[in-house]
Order: structure tokens, then sequence, then C-alpha cells
């Protein structure tokens, strides 16, 4: 038996464990969790978030070697399937995307690639997977099942029975106050078609006349509900907070937040950029799973957003793709602060623990079910790893971090302590990446990886940004 995984140095060289990949490949699939809003929002040029952040994060410390595994190499391309990409001419310099094509290689693009996302609307989205369900078989769930699929049925169901209240709430708004929210309107347009919806509250797309007449601006709006437990105190409290956090967070992979104001029925309404790529759980639910560079590429963005957040004293307790915005040029942003926790203060130098539950469960760390307190960038670490490799194989690792209560989660710390490793980890291309995906997810938060660290590895600086991710377009 080796020893527990928590390096991420470069030159280990894992081999590939068949055994562990064909069992994970016999999993049943299972889904995404939707326990919040899911923002649909977007860049459309106009507003420009600052970039390159101060780097203030720790330096990396010492750690103990992996251990080395049989039958290593480097690339393991048998387990990959030839990207869906199109390289532009070698004779041309830059080529027009054939149709449906979400992304494209080539040299002479900034890193090497370029995303091109359809501006469809989420909701579009998902109900034309759902048509697609119906006129095919109807789709079933067996109990262990890991797939994207299996958690978006449960937020149709979660959204069917929030449809109603938001029903009664529009009727109640244009009979009961008649009174225009001449503020909102008259700085951001009039708000349309629901983009979003969650347990609390919807997302709509505000549309603001240019003043030339010659087209139009457009928003998200976050349209919050009062929870049924809540005053009046309480409400203006949560929502406030959650204000305070966003909108002091400028950054090119961070959701920009405008305004926090009262809409005519007296509900708070927060005003943020409009991403209209939709958001990575729908791209990943559409194309089944992203190819290498693609998943690197939104990977980094993700970690940036995260180092830049914990620098400021920032974690965000929610990280899940539902939560991570894409523009149509491929730029990702991290978006609701409804869980956000300021671990430490501007004047302050050590980081404070934070306490409780929240979160979607797939993505929650497993120090959050045992220690009364955690470090919340430890958290938000953890999360990273489990996103990346939904991108990577279109499923959740496992249902919850809990060894007694998740066979599959139970699998993964065995085959932390196997030589040959954790099949699904086992299966990506290159062991550099393997390596800080095993430190990322080291059940052990003290000895957990980084943001930072994962950005100074040898993979986290070698994955090349497209000029969108790079730039916040």
């Amino acid at each position: 038996m080796q020893a527990s995984r928590s390096t991420y140095e470069p030159d280990t060289q894992p081999s590939q464990s068949s055994g562990a990949q064909e069992h994970y490949a016999q999993q049943p699939p299972q889904h995404i969790k939707d326990g919040h809003i899911l923002n649909s929002a977007v860049s459309n040029g106009s507003v420009q978030a600052s970039t390159n952040p101060s780097s203030g994060a720790a330096s990396p410390v010492a750690r103990p070697q992996m251990p080395s595994r049989k039958g290593s190499g480097t690339e393991k391309s048998a387990h990959e399937k030839p990207p869906a990409t199109v390289a532009p001419p070698k004779s041309s310099s830059k080529s027009t995307p054939a149709p449906n094509q979400r992304y494209v290689v080539g040299p002479d693009y900034q890193g090497g690639h370029e995303h091109h996302l359809k501006s469809s609307r989420r909701q579009e989205k998902l109900m034309d997977m759902f048509r697609g369900l119906i006129l095919g078989k109807k789709p079933e769930h067996p109990e262990g099942d890991l797939s994207l699929v299996s958690s978006w049925v449960d937020n149709l169901k979660q959204e069917k029975d929030s449809l109603a209240a938001d029903r009664k709430a529009a009727i109640e708004k244009k009979f009961g106050s008649m009174a225009p929210a001449s503020t909102l309107i008259e700085k951001y347009g009039k708000c349309q078609e629901i983009v979003g919806r969650g347990a609390f509250g919807i997302v709509r797309i505000s549309h603001k006349k240019l003043a030339d007449g010659m087209g139009e601006k457009l928003y998200a709006v976050k349209e919050f509900r009062r929870r049924p437990e809540e005053n009046e105190k309480k409400y203006s409290k949560r929502l406030t907070a959650e204000f305070c956090i966003s909108s002091s967070l400028r950054h090119p992979n961070v959701i920009h937040t405008l305004d926090l104001l009262k809409d005519a029925k007296g509900d708070y309404c927060e005003v943020m950029e409009f991403c209209a790529g939709g958001d990575l759980y729908t791209l990943v639910l559409a194309a089944g799973k992203l190819e290498v560079q693609e998943a690197d590429c939104f990977f980094k963005q993700m970690m940036r957003g995260v180092e830049y957040m914990h620098e400021m004293g920032v974690a965000h307790r929610d990280l899940k793709p539902e939560n991570l915005l894409l523009t149509t040029h491929g730029g990702l942003k991290i978006t609701d602060f409804g869980n956000g926790e300021c671990f430490r203060m501007a004047w302050e130098s050590d980081a404070h623990m934070v306490s409780g539950l929240c979160g979607s469960a797939p993505y929650i760390s497993p120090e959050e079910y045992v220690n009364k307190e955690f470090d919340a960038r430890a958290v938000d670490v953890w999360a990273c790893g489990v996103i990346y490799m939904a991108m990577r194989t279109g499923r959740h690792l496992w249902r919850v971090a809990k060894k007694d209560d998740d066979e599959f989660y139970a699998r993964y710390l065995d085959g932390r302590r196997d030589e040959e490793g954790y099949g699904p980890i086992e299966s990506l291309h290159r062991a550099r990446c393997r390596n800080v995906i095993y430190s990322i997810l080291d059940p052990n938060p003290t000895r957990r990886i980084t943001a930072s660290q994962v950005l100074k590895s040898e993979w986290g600086r070698e994955i090349k940004l497209c000029k969108a991710g790079e730039e916040g377009l």
C-alpha cells in the first residue's frame, strides 16, 4: 500500500488503472443539484473589469513526493477522444468557425484557441434538451446516478414549484401596485424574459435603449423574494450583505455587480452585467463533456477568479457549474455570492475560520461534515477540483463526500492509497494535471493545495487562456 497522495509534483507519472477506470465507467450516471438562483448573465463589452489583480497569496509549501507508479506515462492519448474542434487553414490567418462549432483551435488565436458559444437563453437550451428526451425514451435515474442529467430533472421539479409563486407575485405586482419602478426602469430599462430561476428569486434580462436609439444594452436583474421565515430587517440584511461582497470585487473572472435597488413591489433587485453564453452547467450538459484545452481554459479562468477573491478576503462557498457564467467568446465569470463569507477584513492579516454547511452536495468538501470550523478557502478549492472533473467526464465524482454514505467517495479514498490510483483521475491526459487534481481533492484541508499554488504549478502555468478569458470579454 502506498502513502496518501498529497503532492502536485509534475515529474511523477502514475499509470492508468484499467480496472478502476472500467469500474467507474459502469457507474450509473448523477446530476448537479441546484439550490440557488441560476443566473444566465453577461458581458457585452461596455462594462470593463480591471485586470491582473495583485498577487498576495502565500508561496507553496514543501510537500512530500507522490509515490511513483508502475508503467507510468506522461500522455494518455488512448483515453482521450479526438477534439471536436476545427483548426484554421495554415494558409489563412483566422477562419470562420463551422456552424454549431463551439470551440476552434489554431496558432493564430491568442492562447491557441477561441470559444464560440450560442447566445440563446439558458431556459431555451434546457427546454430543447428536455423535448429531445421526451421525444425519445423517458429518462430513468437509478439510485447511484452521478450524471449531470439527474440533477437537472430535480431542478425542473423545483422550478415547477416556484413557477406558481412567480405567477402569483406577477399578478399582485400588476394589480396591487400600479406605481412604476421608475428608478430601475430609467437606469436599466424594462425587465423582460426570465433567464434563471431559484428557490428565492428569479433572474430577468433588462433592456435599456441606447441614447442614440440605434440599439440596446442588456443587464441581468436578480429579483429577490423574501424567505418565509424572514422579516423585513433580516431580508434587507441578507441582500445588502451579498451586494456588499459582490460589488466590491472587480476582476475579469468575477461578475460585475452594478446596483441594488427596489422595484415597484418593494422587492430588492441586484443589477449585474449580462453573460449571453449561459452558464458552464448548461454547456457541459449539452456537450456531454468538454475537450481538454477547452476545459483547461475554463478551469484556469475559474482559479484566477478564486485566487483574486481569496486575496480580497472573500470566499464564495457555493462554487458549482451553475454559478460560473460564460460570455459568447468564452470568458468565465463567477457569480452568486449569496453564501459568500468575509474571512479576513482589510486591516487583518490572519484568516478567520468559518462554520456551517452550505452549497450543493457533490461540491461540498468533506471537512464541512465533520469539523465545527474550517478554512473557507480550502472549501472553494475543493469545489474547483470537482468542477474540473465534471467538465472532463460529464458527471460527478460522487453524490456526497462522506465515506460512510457514498460508495463512490469511499472508492476515491481507497484509490488515493492504491498504487494504481483512482480511475476517473487516472484517465486525465497528463501526469502534472493528475497530480494537481489529487492535491486539490486532498481530504485533509491542511494539506490541500491553494488557488495560488494551482496557478503556480507546472500544469497551471502551461494552460493557455483565450483572449476572452485573459481580458474578461
